[in-house]
């Protein structure tokens, strides 16, 4: 069954014979009576009782119109969502993102987004920086709200948040105490404190992997986690060192007397953007999510 040989047995049904049909459908009774004559032919089996005014359906025709109803109303379905998804109100947004900065972006953005786009499926990655990347690269997510250095010629960057990268010091470690808060240092100032790693894929483990080969320095190492969260406050509460970004120095941090440290010899360049690939069509509701994320983290935050 074909949608036209549908749609005529329907009309055939509500019209109750061939010649109102073939007037509602704007075809000749001649060739309306062939395709029904062909579609029984095909069956095996009359659709139709033609020895009753109106036309009545056979026991195999009631079988044939609920699925030529079924299939109607799913194209229609289909035409629906072609629909909105050609006029970008509709689609899917594979987001990837950090496991922490989700924490920070979603709860903000979605009240925001998800009125604007009911019909907008959203399905969340959240891994490192460095590995989120590699899956915009290989086309597994659409849009990544990631840590990078805009440096791939095959991706467009739009920067959300410059951030600056420095250490976390917890008040009982060496860091903290011999040096006033607010500091700017250099890593070969620091000597004696153990360090928390972020695992490898995370934006501050690229850049602390960069520093610590520079300066030839190998820290005792307290506790690789993949967890930012877990890391900052285990250095926090450890009185350990961490490599980590400006924009995860908040309250906690500050209430449990944790330091932040600039570091004067070097100049981050990974900042926070909205990286996708340039050859790919980028959706209304996509630039919109960018937007907003942009909007809601220009805001201050505790």
């Amino acid at each position: 069954m074909n949608l036209k040989q549908a749609q005529y047995i329907k009309t055939i049904a509500e019209c109750g014979s061939i010649t109102a049909a073939a007037k509602r459908l704007f075809v000749s009774q001649p060739s309306l009576s062939q395709m029904l004559r062909q579609v029984e032919q095909e069956i095996g089996l009359p659709i139709f009782d033609r020895t009753t005014s109106p036309m009545r359906l056979t026991y195999a025709g009631e079988k044939y119109l609920h699925a030529a109803e079924r299939i109607l109303a799913a194209n229609s379905e289909l035409e629906s969502q072609l629909k909105e998804i050609k006029q970008e109100h509709a689609g899917r947004l594979r987001l990837g993102i950090s496991v922490t900065r989700a924490m920070q972006v979603m709860p903000l953005v979605l009240p925001i987004f998800t009125p604007m786009y009911p019909n907008v499926t959203l399905e969340l990655t959240e891994s490192g920086s460095a590995t989120l990347e590699e899956l915009l690269q290989n086309g597994s997510i659409d849009l990544a709200l990631a840590a990078l250095e805009s440096t791939s010629t095959n991706l467009a960057y739009e920067l959300i948040e410059k951030e600056d990268v420095g250490i976390l010091a917890g008040r009982d470690s060496a860091t903290a105490k011999r040096f006033r808060s607010g500091s700017t240092i250099s890593l070969s100032d620091i000597t004696g404190d153990s360090f928390v790693y972020l695992t490898k894929g995370h934006s501050a483990r690229v850049v602390q992997d960069k520093l610590f080969r520079r300066y030839g320095y190998t820290p005792h190492v307290l506790l690789e986690t993949d967890s930012l969260e877990v890391g900052r406050r285990v250095a926090v509460e450890a009185g350990a060192c961490m490599v980590l970004s400006n924009i995860y120095i908040d309250d906690y941090i500050r209430q449990r007397r944790g330091e932040f440290f600039r570091l004067k010899d070097y100049e981050n360049h990974r900042h926070f953007y909205a990286c996708y690939r340039k050859d790919e069509f980028i959706p209304r509701y996509v630039r919109d999510f960018i937007q907003i994320a942009s909007r809601v983290l220009a805001q201050p935050r505790k």
